[in-house]
């Protein structure tokens, strides 16, 4: 789980769509906006059209949610974002689903490399 203050709100996500650059990924494609913040916040979206049943919806962004945390001391601070999966993202593993998110993250400029 991210941390509350690591999270977007319904009203945020709504202006990360509006004013965000979109990042193309295989497995999701990333919504990327600056913030006056000093830290970085994002939400993973799973549409019903990629995964009907809830509990497919909730696997993916259980993973996808576990890896951002575990990349959030490396991410610099600034930036909210929201990652929306694709319908490939059905049949991947931890592992895939991690790889895609560092492989965005690095594209949209926003993780430092330690």
């Amino acid at each position: 789980m991210l941390p509350k203050e690591n999270r977007l709100s319904k009203k945020e996500i709504r202006q990360v769509f509006k004013r965000g650059k979109v990042i193309y990924g295989d497995l999701f494609l990333l919504k990327v906006c600056l913030n006056s913040l000093n830290l970085s916040r994002f939400s993973i979206i799973v549409p019903k059209k990629v995964a009907k049943k809830a509990t497919q919806r909730n696997r993916i962004k259980r993973l996808a949610r576990e890896s951002l945390r575990k990349k959030l001391p490396k991410i610099k601070p600034g930036f909210d974002g929201a990652f929306i999966a694709t319908s490939k993202i059905l049949e991947k593993d931890y592992w895939e689903i991690d790889e895609e998110i560092e492989k965005l993250l690095n594209k949209a400029g926003i993780k430092t490399r330690l």
